[in-house]
Protein backbone atom coordinates (compact mmCIF):
# COMPACT_ATOMS: atom_id res chain seq x y z
CA UNK A 1 0.00 0.00 0.00
CA UNK A 2 1.09 3.28 -0.40
CA UNK A 3 -0.40 6.35 2.36
CA UNK A 4 -0.26 9.79 0.87
CA UNK A 5 0.57 12.11 4.69
CA UNK A 6 -1.38 15.25 5.05
CA UNK A 7 1.12 18.24 5.23
CA UNK A 8 0.29 18.90 8.64
CA UNK A 9 0.49 15.58 9.48
CA UNK A 10 2.08 14.96 13.27
CA UNK A 11 5.02 12.79 14.53
CA UNK A 12 2.35 11.20 16.49
CA UNK A 13 -0.17 10.55 13.96
CA UNK A 14 2.73 8.64 11.96
CA UNK A 15 3.71 6.74 14.77
CA UNK A 16 0.34 5.64 14.88
CA UNK A 17 -0.02 4.83 10.86
CA UNK A 18 3.45 3.03 11.34
CA UNK A 19 1.79 0.69 14.04
CA UNK A 20 -1.33 0.15 12.14
CA UNK A 21 0.72 -1.13 8.93
CA UNK A 22 3.52 -2.82 11.50
CA UNK A 23 0.68 -4.91 12.89
CA UNK A 24 -0.39 -6.19 9.38
CA UNK A 25 3.08 -7.94 9.45
CA UNK A 26 4.03 -4.94 6.85
CA UNK A 27 7.21 -3.89 6.40
CA UNK A 28 7.49 -0.17 6.34
CA UNK A 29 9.16 3.17 4.77
CA UNK A 30 8.56 6.78 4.51
CA UNK A 31 9.53 8.50 1.05
CA UNK A 32 9.36 12.50 0.89
CA UNK A 33 9.35 13.66 -2.74
CA UNK A 34 8.98 16.93 -3.89
CA UNK A 35 5.27 16.62 -4.10
CA UNK A 36 4.34 15.26 -0.56
CA UNK A 37 5.45 12.43 1.80
CA UNK A 38 4.48 9.27 1.79
CA UNK A 39 4.74 6.20 3.62
CA UNK A 40 4.85 2.70 2.23
CA UNK A 41 3.66 -0.57 3.27
CA UNK A 42 4.80 -3.99 1.42
CA UNK A 43 3.59 -7.20 2.74
CA UNK A 44 0.97 -10.23 1.47
CA UNK A 45 -1.62 -10.17 4.16
CA UNK A 46 -5.06 -8.66 2.85
CA UNK A 47 -6.19 -5.65 4.91
CA UNK A 48 -9.29 -3.39 4.86
CA UNK A 49 -8.21 -0.15 3.11
CA UNK A 50 -11.30 1.83 4.94
CA UNK A 51 -10.24 0.81 8.24
CA UNK A 52 -6.10 1.96 7.24
CA UNK A 53 -7.75 5.41 5.46
CA UNK A 54 -9.58 6.32 8.73
CA UNK A 55 -6.43 6.89 10.33
CA UNK A 56 -6.04 10.93 11.62
CA UNK A 57 -2.76 12.15 9.41
CA UNK A 58 -3.95 10.33 5.81
CA UNK A 59 -4.63 12.12 3.06
CA UNK A 60 -5.25 9.16 0.51
CA UNK A 61 -4.19 5.91 0.67
CA UNK A 62 -3.96 3.33 -2.52
CA UNK A 63 -3.62 -0.47 -2.53
CA UNK A 64 -0.67 -1.77 -4.86
CA UNK A 65 -0.20 -5.13 -5.51
CA UNK A 66 2.95 -4.98 -7.50
CA UNK A 67 6.10 -5.98 -6.02
CA UNK A 68 7.41 -2.51 -7.49
CA UNK A 69 4.91 -0.31 -6.15
CA UNK A 70 6.50 3.23 -6.41
CA UNK A 71 7.53 3.01 -9.74
CA UNK A 72 4.53 1.39 -10.92
CA UNK A 73 2.09 3.62 -13.57
CA UNK A 74 -0.57 2.67 -11.40
CA UNK A 75 0.42 4.55 -8.99
CA UNK A 76 3.72 7.20 -10.66
CA UNK A 77 1.65 8.59 -13.84
CA UNK A 78 4.16 11.32 -14.73
CA UNK A 79 6.32 11.06 -16.51
CA UNK A 80 9.98 11.08 -15.10
CA UNK A 81 12.10 14.57 -16.16
CA UNK A 82 15.63 14.35 -15.24
CA UNK A 83 17.39 17.94 -15.39
CA UNK A 84 21.26 17.55 -15.62
CA UNK A 85 21.22 21.54 -16.25
CA UNK A 86 22.62 23.74 -19.12
CA UNK A 87 19.48 22.55 -21.12
CA UNK A 88 20.11 18.93 -20.68
CA UNK A 89 17.01 16.82 -19.90
CA UNK A 90 15.98 13.18 -20.16
CA UNK A 91 12.39 12.20 -20.40
CA UNK A 92 10.75 14.96 -21.70
CA UNK A 93 9.49 13.77 -24.66
CA UNK A 94 12.60 14.59 -26.86
CA UNK A 95 15.81 12.30 -27.89
CA UNK A 96 18.67 12.51 -25.35
CA UNK A 97 21.22 11.09 -26.71
CA UNK A 98 24.41 9.69 -24.65
CA UNK A 99 27.71 8.33 -26.73
CA UNK A 100 31.25 6.96 -26.02
CA UNK A 101 33.69 3.98 -25.35
CA UNK A 102 33.41 1.49 -23.28
CA UNK A 103 36.68 2.48 -21.63
CA UNK A 104 38.17 5.50 -20.89
CA UNK A 105 41.63 4.97 -22.03
CA UNK A 106 43.78 8.17 -22.44
CA UNK A 107 43.72 11.75 -22.20
CA UNK A 108 43.62 11.73 -26.36
CA UNK A 109 40.72 9.42 -26.47
CA UNK A 110 39.01 11.51 -24.64
CA UNK A 111 39.66 14.70 -26.24
CA UNK A 112 38.68 13.25 -29.63
CA UNK A 113 35.59 11.61 -28.08
CA UNK A 114 34.52 15.46 -26.93
CA UNK A 115 35.24 16.89 -30.17
CA UNK A 116 33.11 14.51 -32.16
CA UNK A 117 30.10 14.75 -29.55
CA UNK A 118 30.37 18.65 -29.70
CA UNK A 119 30.55 18.68 -33.82
CA UNK A 120 27.69 16.51 -33.39
CA UNK A 121 25.53 18.04 -30.83
CA UNK A 122 25.58 15.09 -28.51
CA UNK A 123 24.96 16.81 -24.71
CA UNK A 124 26.36 13.52 -22.29
CA UNK A 125 29.70 11.41 -22.87
CA UNK A 126 29.36 7.29 -21.47
CA UNK A 127 32.29 5.80 -20.49
CA UNK A 128 34.14 3.25 -18.05
CA UNK A 129 36.32 3.79 -15.36
CA UNK A 130 35.81 0.67 -13.24
CA UNK A 131 34.80 -2.04 -15.90
CA UNK A 132 33.95 -5.34 -15.16
CA UNK A 133 35.43 -7.66 -17.38
CA UNK A 134 34.93 -11.34 -18.01
CA UNK A 135 38.57 -12.00 -18.20
CA UNK A 136 41.02 -10.79 -15.19
CA UNK A 137 43.26 -10.19 -17.54
CA UNK A 138 41.74 -7.33 -20.01
CA UNK A 139 41.84 -3.64 -18.92
CA UNK A 140 39.68 -2.83 -16.02
CA UNK A 141 39.77 1.39 -15.94
CA UNK A 142 41.70 4.00 -15.26
CA UNK A 143 40.28 4.20 -11.81
CA UNK A 144 39.80 7.53 -9.86
CA UNK A 145 42.53 9.51 -11.54
CA UNK A 146 41.38 8.91 -15.02
CA UNK A 147 37.56 9.91 -13.54
CA UNK A 148 38.61 13.62 -12.13
CA UNK A 149 40.61 14.00 -16.04
CA UNK A 150 37.59 12.76 -18.15
CA UNK A 151 35.41 15.42 -15.90
CA UNK A 152 37.89 17.69 -16.34
CA UNK A 153 37.77 17.99 -19.68
CA UNK A 154 34.29 17.32 -20.36
CA UNK A 155 33.42 20.25 -18.14
CA UNK A 156 35.07 22.37 -20.35
CA UNK A 157 33.78 20.99 -23.06
CA UNK A 158 30.18 21.50 -22.09
CA UNK A 159 29.31 17.88 -21.91
CA UNK A 160 27.70 16.10 -18.85
CA UNK A 161 28.98 12.43 -17.98
CA UNK A 162 27.44 8.98 -17.30
CA UNK A 163 29.90 5.85 -15.88
CA UNK A 164 29.32 2.90 -13.84
CA UNK A 165 29.54 2.42 -10.32
CA UNK A 166 30.79 -1.05 -8.83
CA UNK A 167 30.53 -1.19 -5.79
CA UNK A 168 28.72 1.06 -2.25
CA UNK A 169 32.57 2.29 -1.57
CA UNK A 170 32.83 3.75 -5.30
CA UNK A 171 29.66 6.41 -4.35
CA UNK A 172 31.50 8.95 -2.83
CA UNK A 173 34.47 8.58 -5.00
CA UNK A 174 32.65 9.26 -7.59
CA UNK A 175 30.14 11.68 -6.61
CA UNK A 176 31.83 14.98 -7.56
CA UNK A 177 32.71 14.27 -11.26
CA UNK A 178 29.96 11.97 -12.15
CA UNK A 179 26.21 13.60 -13.74
CA UNK A 180 24.36 10.07 -13.79
CA UNK A 181 25.47 6.83 -11.88
CA UNK A 182 24.96 3.84 -14.04
CA UNK A 183 24.49 0.76 -12.47
CA UNK A 184 25.75 -2.34 -15.15
CA UNK A 185 24.02 -5.31 -16.19
CA UNK A 186 26.34 -7.77 -13.33
CA UNK A 187 25.13 -4.79 -10.50
CA UNK A 188 21.40 -4.57 -11.15
CA UNK A 189 21.40 -7.17 -8.08
CA UNK A 190 23.65 -5.65 -6.15
CA UNK A 191 21.09 -4.60 -3.37
CA UNK A 192 23.52 -2.87 -0.99
CA UNK A 193 24.59 -0.61 -4.39
CA UNK A 194 20.83 -0.02 -4.79
CA UNK A 195 19.75 0.91 -1.54
CA UNK A 196 22.89 3.66 -1.16
CA UNK A 197 21.92 4.49 -4.57
CA UNK A 198 18.76 5.63 -3.12
CA UNK A 199 20.35 8.22 -0.54
CA UNK A 200 21.93 10.31 -2.58
CA UNK A 201 20.88 13.34 -4.86
CA UNK A 202 22.08 12.51 -8.49
CA UNK A 203 20.43 10.35 -11.14
CA UNK A 204 20.75 6.60 -11.24
CA UNK A 205 20.60 4.57 -14.45
CA UNK A 206 19.81 0.78 -13.96
CA UNK A 207 20.84 -2.00 -17.35
CA UNK A 208 18.76 -4.56 -17.26
CA UNK A 209 20.39 -7.87 -15.98
CA UNK A 210 22.14 -10.18 -18.12
CA UNK A 211 19.10 -12.19 -17.79
CA UNK A 212 17.01 -10.65 -15.88
CA UNK A 213 13.07 -10.50 -16.46
CA UNK A 214 11.25 -6.72 -17.17
CA UNK A 215 9.79 -7.62 -13.01
CA UNK A 216 13.34 -7.73 -11.78
CA UNK A 217 14.52 -4.70 -13.52
CA UNK A 218 11.01 -2.61 -12.25
CA UNK A 219 11.86 -4.45 -8.78
CA UNK A 220 16.01 -3.16 -9.23
CA UNK A 221 14.35 0.60 -9.54
CA UNK A 222 12.05 0.10 -6.75
CA UNK A 223 15.32 -0.22 -4.28
CA UNK A 224 16.64 3.03 -5.41
CA UNK A 225 13.25 4.56 -5.51
CA UNK A 226 12.16 3.56 -2.19
CA UNK A 227 15.61 5.35 -0.27
CA UNK A 228 14.07 8.73 -1.78
CA UNK A 229 15.85 8.79 -5.26
CA UNK A 230 13.43 9.66 -7.78
CA UNK A 231 15.58 10.25 -10.22
CA UNK A 232 15.64 7.39 -12.20
CA UNK A 233 16.24 6.34 -15.76
CA UNK A 234 15.88 2.60 -16.87
CA UNK A 235 18.00 0.99 -19.59
CA UNK A 236 16.79 -2.05 -21.30
CA UNK A 237 19.56 -3.86 -23.12
CA UNK A 238 18.28 -7.25 -24.19
CA UNK A 239 19.12 -10.21 -22.11
CA UNK A 240 21.32 -13.14 -23.14
CA UNK A 241 20.12 -16.28 -25.30
CA UNK A 242 21.23 -19.05 -27.15
CA UNK A 243 20.78 -16.77 -30.02
CA UNK A 244 24.42 -16.02 -31.75
CA UNK A 245 23.78 -13.17 -34.20
CA UNK A 246 23.72 -10.52 -31.80
CA UNK A 247 24.95 -10.45 -28.13
CA UNK A 248 22.05 -9.36 -26.04
CA UNK A 249 17.85 -10.47 -27.48
CA UNK A 250 15.37 -7.82 -27.36
CA UNK A 251 12.55 -10.16 -25.49
CA UNK A 252 9.71 -6.94 -25.67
Amino acid sequence: MIIQLKPSVSSEEKENIDKAIAALGYKTAEVKTQIGEYVIGIGKKDYDIRQIGRLSGIADIHRVSDDYKLVSRKWKVKRTIIDLGDGVEIGNGSMSIMAGPCSIESKAQIGATLAHLTENKVPIMRGGVFKPRSSPYAFRGLGAEGLKLWATMARAAGIKIISEVMQVSQIAEMYDYVDVFQVGARNTQNFNLLDELGQIDKPVMIKRGISGTLEELLSSAEYVFSGGNEKLILCERGIRTYEKASRNTMDV
